[in-house]
């Protein structure tokens, strides 16, 4: 279950990269923590 999580948190997170808010409110770090975090995602949750 905490995978999918995961995948839906990313989803969410590449949708708003795209279409810019992310770069519009500063949160543009959170697409580095999402690199960093999905191979330990992949590997333990799955």
């Amino acid at each position: 279950m905490a995978f999918y999580a995961f995948y839906g948190t990313a989803l969410v997170i590449l949708i708003l990269h795209f279409t810019g808010w992310l770069k519009r409110n500063n949160l543009e770090w959170l697409v580095l923590v999402l690199a960093v975090a999905t191979f330990p995602a992949v590997i333990f949750l799955k």
